[in-house]
């Protein structure tokens, strides 16, 4: 214990110092954990910040082995909300004082889609009054397309990596140009040049993966300066080509706790950036996203998809809360994130104090 408490307390971490903290077992792990809780709550505070969350399309043109959505699954019944769904669900989060928004769908990449994009968001601020903080995650575009949505409203997005390492990525996507680790990589700083609060994640607990995969992940985020994070544990599909593999994966339980370390050891390593409670968790325990609330994520992502709809985007299997409507996890999501020791920023954007303190700087300079 005397070498994690040790390493805790340091602010540069290496390699070795970061697989020490997601080996934490037991009194480890606790005193882990009192340390991320604590600096959350020193660094970014005591609140949490909703996103509502609207997936609106399930019509993906990648073929990523681990997904539900990837476009070689024939199992999957797709849809795609209307325009007017959309800027509902977005009325419901600004209505509901949720502060941001998220799109979120799967990979397309055409000139109709970014014309659809861009007019949909300058359609949401016009109707929420410019009030409604908007996050997208639309996967791999051109410069000019996350040009064109920076313009039109976006100010935040995400675009998770899976994996830093390219070896292990190329393990979880076809081999060809479709499934391009430097093509994720270049967006991802292409997103930054922009402009965007820039946020990426990783897969926890996948096949193949070993605990120095994770604290590369950790220290690629450290360097590329990520401002928000959304991660969570691997949960096999039946309907796709890596579930092969399950006999390789660790218990679910142990991928829960795994992803916890994972949350906490990411805000001890960077402080002050947006930490993602990732539904996945839920998928696991029923409790679990109160649960990385409480080791150091600030961030709730409410689904605010018409109830109807949600069964059919299932990236993994036992999604949670695919039965229910949007005013459902308002009424719920309340007393939950009482219970985890914290406060909600109704109405607030709650964007990364990270990303803040950044450019804060560069204007100083």
């Amino acid at each position: 214990m005397s070498e994690l408490k040790e390493i805790i307390n340091q602010t540069s971490f290496t390699k070795s110092d970061i697989v020490t903290m997601l080996s934490a077992k037991s009194e480890n792990q606790k005193l882990l954990f009192a340390k991320s809780k604590e600096v959350k709550e020193r660094e970014v505070g005591k609140k949490v910040y909703y996103r509502g969350l609207v997936e609106f399309s399930n019509i993906c043109s990648k073929d990523c082995y681990y997904c539900g959505i990837r476009k070689g699954n024939t199992n999957v019944s797709r849809f795609n909300l209307t325009d007017e769904q959309i800027i509902q669900a977005a009325e419901f989060a600004y209505k509901s004082s949720y502060g941001s928004f998220v799109m979120q769908s799967g990979e397309i990449q055409s000139p109709a889609f970014t014309l659809r994009i861009e007019n949909l968001l300058r359609e949401i601020k016009k109707r929420t009054n410019d009030e409604l903080g908007i996050t997208i995650s639309l996967g791999e575009q051109t410069e000019e397309t996350y040009q064109r949505w920076f313009d039109a409203g976006a100010h935040r997005y995400l675009l998770r990596i899976e994996s830093s390492n390219r070896e292990l990525y190329q393990k979880l996507h076809p081999n060809d140009s479709d499934h391009d680790f430097q093509k994720r990589l270049d967006c991802l700083y292409t997103l930054k040049k922009i402009g965007y609060q820039t946020g990426t994640g990783v897969m926890i607990a996948l096949p193949f993966q070993t605990l120095e995969h994770l604290a590369e992940d950790i220290l690629f985020m450290k360097e590329f300066d990520v401002d928000m994070v959304g991660m969570g544990p691997y949960i096999e599909h039946a309907d796709t080509p890596l579930y092969e593999y399950r006999h390789l994966l660790m218990p679910l339980r142990e991928r829960f706790e795994l992803a916890l370390r994972m949350v906490a050891t990411l805000r001890i390593v960077m402080r002050d950036i947006n930490i993602a409670a990732a539904t996945a968790l839920q998928a696991i325990d029923p409790i679990g996203r109160e649960k990385a609330v409480k080791v150091g994520a600030n961030i709730i992502m409410p689904n605010i998809t018409p109830g109807m709809y949600r069964n059919s985007y299932k990236l993994y299997e036992n999604k949670p809360c695919v039965d229910e409507e949007p005013i459902d996890c308002v009424q719920c999501l309340d007393v939950r994130i009482q219970l985890a020791d914290a406060t909600i920023g109704y109405g607030e954007w709650g964007d990364s104090r990270h990303f803040e303190r950044r450019n804060n700087k560069s204007d100083s300079l």
